[in-house]
């Protein structure tokens, strides 16, 4: 999937047309537009097709491949212009109305004082419903606001013709304003690219753009510039600011020979870094992009508003030619123009507009927020689906606890010694990755000659096989013992035991320990207060680790000794119990238990900050190891379903009433645009919130 852009498009109604008539056109449901940063995402081999079905669905809308640099994408809205336009308007509108009484008389002068400002303001809509017509694009909000007020002229109400084009329009213009504005917020929101970066050639600096650079690029970060790409530290150190990639100011120091991630901000020291990543492929590049495209996996809602908008406005349109010419011939003393006036009314007040910005707009908000704190969630679906939370599970190793181990203790048996045993345990581990390899390779503290390890096998869920110097060595699990057939100790304690066997010969175990997060402690009262009914534990370690661990933290329930494929029969169990609307949130380090976060609801990876592999696997990544953020993540989507719902009820609610008040001659069309207008205001307004929610 490419993405794409959409010049010219400046209303959420002609979005979600161009949606849906993309998606019918060319039977793909998966392309989805976003109107917040005017992009719309879809194969890249549909792109001549697409372009002529954008054409034709609305003649302004142009598509614009981003990948071709000399494009011209600029869109922005000459508000001083439309600000002018609109007042012009509105003064030859009031002079109009302050001389309507001695207009009348002369019936010619008062058309052309009321048509005046009717065209000055009105012509663009004119224009664009014309041109719709001609393409068979009737339904949307050009079209009924030309139909309405040309109605509104034919029965002789000129000063309510001029009134709803002119509050239209007016209307649009805030709209546009305070669209702009969000995109603006969010944008700023999630300021992480630098515009410039200083590169270090020959001894001098030279000011390029974050894209412009290559790998291997020395470049300069002074004081209070933000990391522009990822990189190595190679010269000076510093303190750096995470917060802009975990969401809490945590001071970091780095050093010369150190990793450091684009988007975190240099505190103090004058840093060179020796540049790693392209930009495109950089921690914020990846940021933004997930933010970004986060829109195109549309929570129920939006997609129910979509929907919604498809049948809404041309049932108020067949409604409203009902109400025009019905009532006159079935009820007595009726005249055609009470009731085409009432009629109109329904016209005005039919656009959608309310809901299929402020729906969107809303979840893009809720993301935006989540990802200021940290929590990168890749769809406005699955925020959704937070909010439906009935169970959450953990890993142990990693999530709950910090996956910094230390050796408690080396138990010896058939003769060998503690060294012996931390030597062969050494050897085995060298080539693995996993953190409890690290500290006993670390522990043993010796050169190891690798040229000694003939093999090297990883078995997966039980340990690792290694033949050295034709010595067959064993590290492993109480599984790893069985499988083997070798006779050993069965361990009851409350640490994480590695096994270690030598040519078939048990020699003795070594006792792991781990330490309990901080954060972890209060992890399970955070969850249960934003709703979740069940807090569960998923491990590989032995028992009474885990009961030691779950015991500690309040944990509901636990499951130990699991393979990674023991896990996915758990999860599927716990799944099974839940009803369909109940969800499933598994938490882990995104690499390991990569099955089992594809099978959960929702599943969550820990400590993605750099992590590619985390990223790909989970639905929603949280970029610290803090299992605080799950709760937080909880209470953001909810409170953005909480306002999305609110601004569904407010705005259908306000045009249901005002539809009643048309229908019985209560309303006139001033009130109904003033409503239209004010609702669809208020509804952005209200949207915005989300990002002064305090978590």
């Amino acid at each position: 999937m490419k993405k794409y852009f959409l010049k010219g498009l400046d209303c959420p109604a002609c979005a979600i047309k161009i949606e849906n008539g993309l998606k019918t056109a060319l039977s793909d449901e998966t392309i989805s537009i976003n109107f917040t940063y005017k992009t719309v995402t879809l194969k890249s081999e549909q792109y001549k097709d697409a372009k002529h079905i954008i054409k034709k669905l609305d003649p302004d809308v142009e598509l614009i491949d981003l990948s071709k640099k000399e494009v011209d994408i600029d869109d922005s809205v000459n508000t001083k212009f439309e600000f002018t336009k609109i007042l012009i308007a509105l003064m030859l509108f009031t002079i109009s109305l302050f001389y309507k009484s001695k207009l009348s008389a002369y019936p010619l002068f008062e058309y052309t004082a009321f048509l005046t400002p009717y065209f000055i303001i009105g012509y663009p809509v004119i224009l664009k419903a014309a041109k719709n017509i001609k393409n068979k694009q009737i339904f949307d909000e050009n079209f009924l606001i030309l139909i309405a007020t040309i109605g509104a002229i034919a029965i002789k109400e000129l000063p309510e013709a001029v009134a709803v084009m002119l509050f239209y329009n007016v209307g649009e213009y805030l709209q546009n304003l305070a669209v702009g504005r969000s995109r603006k917020s969010i944008k700023n929101l999630l300021n992480l690219k630098p515009e410039t970066v200083n590169i270090i050639k020959n001894d001098t600096y030279i000011t390029v753009t974050p894209e412009e650079v290559k790998i291997g690029d020395i470049i300069l970060v002074k004081p209070g510039e933000k990391i522009p790409l990822d990189g190595v530290v190679v010269e000076g150190s510093s303190f750096v600011n995470t917060s802009a990639l975990t969401g809490e100011f945590v001071p970091k120091r780095v050093k010369a020979g150190e990793d450091i991630l684009s988007g975190m901000i240099n505190e103090s020291g004058l840093l060179k870094i020796k540049v790693t990543k392209e930009y495109k492929d950089s921690t914020i590049a990846k940021i933004l992009e997930l933010v970004e495209e986060a829109s195109s996996r549309k929570s129920k809602t939006e997609q129910f508003i979509t929907k919604f908008a498809r049948y809404y406005t041309p049932f108020v349109v067949f409604t409203a030619l009902f109400i025009a010419f019905i009532p006159p011939i079935i009820l007595p003393n009726q005249t055609y123009a009470n009731w085409i006036y009432r009629a109109l009314i329904l016209l005005v007040i039919s656009c959608p507009c309310a809901l299929v910005i402020s729906i969107p707009l809303s979840y893009f908000s809720g993301i935006g927020k989540s990802a200021k704190n940290g929590i990168l969630v890749k769809g406005s679906n699955y925020l959704e689906a937070l909010t439906d939370t009935e169970v959450v599970a953990f890993d142990k190793t990693g999530t709950l606890t910090k996956g910094v181990f230390k050796i408690n203790r080396i138990v010896t048996k058939n003769g060998a010694s503690e060294d012996e045993i931390l030597k062969y345990a050494a050897y085995a581990e060298i080539n693995s990755n996993h953190p409890v390899a690290e500290v006993i390779v670390k522990s043993f503290g010796q050169p190891i000659d690798k040229s000694k390890i003939e093999s090297f096998e990883e078995i997966k869920g039980y340990g690792l096989k290694a033949v050295v110097n034709g010595k067959t060595i064993l590290v492993g699990n109480d599984g790893l013992m069985h499988m083997k057939g070798i006779p050993h100790d069965d361990c009851d304690v409350e640490h994480s035991v590695v096994y270690v066997a030598v040519d078939g010969k048990f020699l003795g175990y070594i006792l792991i320990d781990d330490e309990i997060k901080e954060e972890s402690l209060q992890v399970v009262n955070k969850l249960k207060q934003v709703g979740v009914n069940k807090v569960i534990m998923l491990t590989g370690d032995n028992f009474n680790a885990a009961k030691k661990i779950a015991d500690k933290l309040n944990i509901d329930e636990f499951y130990a000794g699991l393979l990674p494929q023991d896990k996915v029969d758990k999860l599927k169990e716990i799944k099974d119990k839940l009803s369909e609307k109940q969800r499933v949130v598994f938490a882990g380090d995104g690499i390991n238990d990569a099955p089992v976060i594809a099978l959960s609801d929702i599943g969550i990876a820990m400590g993605g900050v750099g992590s590619d592999a985390a990223i790909e696997a989970a639905d929603i990544v949280i970029m610290d190891d803090n299992p605080l953020a799950i709760p937080k993540a909880i209470k953001i989507a909810k409170h953005t379903k909480k306002i999305a719902k609110e601004n569904i009820i407010f705005s259908l609610s306000v045009k249901g009433i005002f539809i009643i008040l048309g229908i019985f001659g209560v309303a006139t069309m001033w009130e109904a645009v003033f409503a239209d207008v004010g609702v669809a205001l208020l509804a952005i307004l209200n949207s915005l919130r989300i990002f002064t929610y305090k978590t």
